[in-house]
């Protein structure tokens, strides 16, 4: 990987790392979610009728992407609303590529070497080590089961959108009409969850539009790097968005000590290994 790949894979995981620190720092986080999806639904749709809407095999997978994405938003806002962005993230970033394994090895989709145990025991101990941190702290205990959804969501959007993109051959077009299905989903669950408060004010309106910008530019880094350098190499160091995230959250002036630093690396180190 070239110097300029590897500052630019390290850009989208900082960019990935800042949106949620704008859903996190916003009065509403609800408000905050709902402000970035709109504006999403904008980008996405124009480059949606830009390129066309997918056909066939590829619209089931769409349909379905939508409302996984649509459940990720959902229980990414609760968890947020429970619990600190450098305490979230890594339970949410960090348990998607362990629940990928767990679910390859339980049903013997491929074989695993010592050295995956290995790393998923380690992904596994950086994990319950954060966790227990939360509870020790005398946290909301809600982020955890929050934060465990939101990864399974996660692991979830990575397969539907891989196939859909594949069978729609088009990607570019696939990945926009998710952003914009997402807030037909993500909104009238919202609503019913929150009400009212789900209305964005001009300032939430403003972050809400970086954090779509972000958003997208993450997403877009990410996906141009793959084309660039192995895509195992450059899915590994996206992984270093969870140390970007602890340290904005430490910036954002949210409580740190050992244990969630340790954990965080841990986690990182534990993803590391299950990526390469």
């Amino acid at each position: 990987m070239t110097l300029p790949i590897l500052l630019a894979v390290l850009l989208a995981a900082a960019l990935h790392a800042a949106w949620n620190a704008v859903i996190r720092s916003g009065g509403s986080k609800v408000a905050a979610m709902t402000a970035m999806t709109v504006c999403q639904g904008g980008i996405g749709l124009a480059l949606g009728l830009w390129n066309g809407f997918p056909t066939g095999e590829a619209a089931a997978w769409l349909a379905l992407s939508v409302l996984v994405h649509g459940g990720y938003q959902t229980f990414l806002v609760l968890a947020y609303e429970q619990g600190d962005l450098s305490r979230v993230y890594p339970i949410a970033r960090g348990t998607a590529p362990l629940l990928v394994t767990l679910v390859t090895l339980a049903f013997a989709i491929e074989p695993l070497s010592r050295g995956d145990l290995l790393a998923v025991a380690i992904l596994a101990s950086g994990i319950a080590l954060i966790a227990f941190g939360a509870l020790r702290a005398r946290e909301a205990r809600r982020l955890i089961p929050y934060a465990l959804a939101t990864a399974c969501m996660t692991a979830a959007y990575t397969l539907t959108d891989g196939l859909g993109a594949r069978a729609s051959g088009a990607p570019v077009a696939y990945v926009g009409w998710i952003l914009a299905g997402t807030a037909f989903t993500f909104l009238p669950v919202a609503y019913l969850l929150r009400g009212r408060a789900i209305v964005p004010d001009a300032r939430t309106w403003k972050g809400g539009a970086l954090g779509a910008v972000a958003s997208f530019g993450a997403y877009a880094i990410a996906v141009w790097a793959m084309t660039q350098a192995p895509i195992a190499l450059v899915a590994a160091l996206r992984e270093t968005s969870i140390l970007f995230a602890v340290g904005i959250g430490w910036a954002m002036g949210e409580r740190m000590d050992m244990t969630k630093a340790v954990a965080a690396a841990i986690i990182v180190a534990g993803v590391l290994m299950v990526r390469l």
